[in-house]
């Protein structure tokens, strides 16, 4: 079925992992301490408590938790208040013009021609909403955003929970099933899909192996009608 909207991931899908992990997570790591007032705390401190109880080892925590933020990049949590908190790093960072977002080749492209089909075109990604606007606005190509609809965080829910994209699909105001979700990472197909949603895995280089599966395969978004 041919799609009336397309939901993206970023990571992976729409911009090269090396430019998270290798560009985005050191710029945040390297300021937390500087923007911890606009930290929320409490949540943070909640999910201390519940890294310990896990057994997960997580630094002591403090009144100035910047051990533990640096902690929770390093192993890539998916952790709102974590999410929110770079998100504002981030932002200074692309205003004052140190950052740059970056995408595929295939990304400007692909937006142009859903546009020209009048497809809905938005973003899941876990990093938050104010940093995925940030990306899309400052790309090589110019600003993005104009081709995108909507986005969604993790405050929404996880990305690998089903209810989350019942919850999207809601907001497109179409069924699920006319829907088409793209990502990297099979676990959340597995979950669009359970909200009957659509999926493509999208092989980039230096994308993560994903475990076998039986979703259709893209390497680029060109491959997409």
């Amino acid at each position: 079925m041919t799609p009336r909207g397309i939901l993206l991931d970023i990571e992976g899908t729409t911009t090269p992992i090396a430019f998270v992990y290798d560009v985005l997570f050191p710029f945040a790591r390297s300021r937390v301490g500087e923007y911890l007032q606009h930290a929320d705390l409490k949540a943070l401190k909640h999910e201390h408590d519940n890294d310990l109880r896990q057994g997960q080892n997580p630094p002591p925590w403090s009144d100035k938790p910047v051990e533990y933020l640096q902690w929770l990049i390093d192993h890539d949590r998916k952790s709102t208040p974590l999410k929110s908190l770079q998100g504002e790093i981030w932002f200074e960072g692309f205003k004052r013009g140190e950052l740059h977002g970056e995408v595929f080749q295939d990304v400007p492209r692909a937006l142009r021609r859903w546009r020209q089909k009048d497809i809905d075109v938005r973003i899941f990604s876990s990093g938050s909403i104010l940093a995925q606007r940030l990306l899309f606005s400052t790309t090589s190509s110019g600003d993005l955003t104009e081709f995108l609809n909507g986005y969604f965080d993790t405050t929404i829910g996880p990305k690998k929970d089903p209810a989350s994209y019942r919850q999207i699909a809601n907001a497109f105001g179409l069924p699920a099933s006319e829907i088409l979700f793209i990502s990297d990472v099979t676990q959340e197909l597995d979950a669009a899909r359970q909200a009957g949603m659509q999926t493509l895995l999208c092989v980039r280089p230096g994308n993560h192996p994903q475990p076998p599966h039986d979703h259709p395969t893209v390497t680029s978004l060109d491959d997409v009608p």
